[in-house]
């Protein structure tokens, strides 16, 4: 009798052990993005299109690079981006024919984008999330911990988030016994030299001029206006940051016109180049941008 019940058990376990596995079905992932639709994915984007550069520096620092099959035309970094299909300016009609043809499972947009592009793109049938633009520097952090969770790299994305904690960390114990601030003046647009485009109250180059130990002259002011020549004299800024350098502005253009060549920042040769990619593109190098700006603004900390 034991023998036989021996010999039972021992056939249960070959018969368990040979019968087929089930395949786990993978969990639906289930979102909101920043125009508070539901959005749902069978598992993490394998194939991902971004529609801004921001948002393609995002998919690479984290490590899902590999995952973007298109993006859009001003995506330029980092280098490896300049490898994946073109599909056009964002700021024009999309390509939805080049777009469907990379087969993507995520469209990846942001607020350069319009809802109505959104909806044309999801009337074909593709899954788009809306990311909105940080706010504040902890709100970029958090942008970067929704792509991570929309592509499975949360372990990639919450390395970087402490590395870059750590580095305005540092910056900010340079700056933070500081009792006084460096005026700035952040040139965004001289079309009209004599009325150039700046950057005022609730951007993000606002806060990191302030958060590197400077004052913005166009702090008082809402979103991105256009300063006289007269404000720019009576602010008479300590530096002139050039973030249209890009555009051909340079320290001798900015002197060569009129009334420009008395400002104090002028005379004494703080008109400064700036890349103005760093602080345009809600991403991980706002930090690039924030360590930037405080060895421009405070030199001797950083020696």
């Amino acid at each position: 009798m034991l023998r036989k019940i021996l010999l039972f058990t021992l056939l249960l376990v070959v018969l368990t052990a040979c019968a087929p596995k089930a395949t786990p079905t993978p969990a639906t992932l289930t979102f909101t993005d920043g125009l508070s639709r539901e959005i749902s994915l069978k598992g993490p984007a394998q194939r991902v299109v971004s529609l801004a550069p921001s948002n393609t520096e995002i998919l690479f620092a984290i490590g899902a690079g590999p995952q973007v099959v298109g993006r859009d035309n001003l995506s330029d970094y980092p280098e490896a981006a300049s490898t994946v299909t073109d599909i056009g300016s964002a700021f024009e009609a999309l390509n939805t024919e080049l777009i469907v043809s990379q087969e993507p499972d995520l469209i990846l947009a942001a607020e350069i984008n319009t809802p109505e592009q959104v909806k044309s793109l999801e009337d074909l049938g593709l899954t788009v999330y809306y990311l909105k633009n940080p706010l504040t520097l902890e709100e970029m952090y958090g942008n970067l911990e929704i792509v991570a969770q929309l592509t499975g790299h949360e372990d990639d994305a919450a390395n970087l988030i402490e590395s870059l904690k750590a580095r305005v960390a540092a910056v900010d114990e340079k700056i933070a016994p500081l009792s006084s601030q460096i005026s700035v003046f952040y040139e965004l647009d001289a079309t009209d030299p004599a009325k150039p485009f700046t950057a005022g109250k609730g951007t993000f180059i606002n806060l990191l001029i302030q958060r590197a130990g400077g004052y913005n002259i166009a702090s008082d002011i809402d979103g991105y206006p256009q300063l006289s020549l007269e404000q720019v004299v009576a602010a008479d800024p300590y530096f002139i940051i050039l973030g249209d350098a890009a555009y051909g502005i340079t320290p001798e253009s900015v002197a060569s016109r009129p009334g420009w060549e008395n400002l104090s920042a002028v005379k004494n040769n703080r008109v400064v180049p700036f890349d103005d990619n760093l602080v345009s593109r809600p991403g991980p190098r706002l930090v690039d941008a924030l360590e930037e700006l405080a060895k421009l603004l405070r030199p001797e900390l950083f020696e």
